[in-house]
């Protein structure tokens, strides 16, 4: 007969996430999972894999959580240029805030720390830029179909501007103490979109 699990697995997914959003992948070990989730190493390995799958699926449920909240905030109908604007100064000011110093986004991160030698989390770094970038287009798109941005601008090219800016200020909120740092560069960039 089959044993039962003794946790839910959607808590400790998400308090997976936590931790290695919190601490890294690299620092995150499975001794400090297991003390952590309040699990045993046996049920981690059961229920999610090796700690390079949980994290993988971490990731997942990351994006999961993150993704619609990017589409209803840039796909809101009515004028579409404000929407980009609030994004990036929420972006702004999250990175320059004590908790996003803190954590910074789990995306960008893991883009830093194991891109460069993980096909797997480099995959999905990619495809959660690709969904913001693509959001990013279609609102201004609609922007300048609604003639709120100038006819000259490029909604393709300055999606991608906007997409490294918002990494770019991820990573410097991350680790500058002047939170005027990340709001200048946001705010500087903002003027391209007049």
């Amino acid at each position: 007969m089959a044993r039962t699990k003794e946790f839910d697995p959607d808590t400790a997914l998400q308090s997976a996430l936590e931790l290695f959003w919190r601490r890294g992948y690299e620092a995150t070990s499975i001794a400090d999972l297991v003390e952590h989730l309040g699990i045993g190493r046996a049920s981690i390995y059961a229920t999610f894999g090796n700690k390079h799958d949980l994290f993988l699926k971490a990731m997942d449920r990351y994006s999961d959580a993150r993704d619609p909240l990017l589409l209803a905030e840039l796909s809101q109908p009515g004028a579409a240029l404000p929407a980009v604007r609030a994004l990036v100064r929420r972006f702004a000011s999250e990175a320059a805030s004590p908790t996003g110093r803190l954590n910074g986004c789990l995306i960008t991160n893991t883009a830093a720390e194991l891109a460069p030698h993980d096909p797997a989390a480099a995959r999905r770094v990619e495809l959660s830029w690709e969904h913001l970038e693509i959001l990013l287009h279609s609102a201004l798109v609609r922007a300048q179909a609604r003639s709120e941005l100038p006819e000259d601008r490029d909604p393709r090219s300055l999606a991608r501007m906007l997409l490294v800016l918002l990494q770019g200020v991820r990573i410097v909120g991350k680790v500058s103490s002047d939170p005027a740092r990340v709001r200048d560069a946001a705010e500087q960039a903002l003027t391209l979109l007049d």
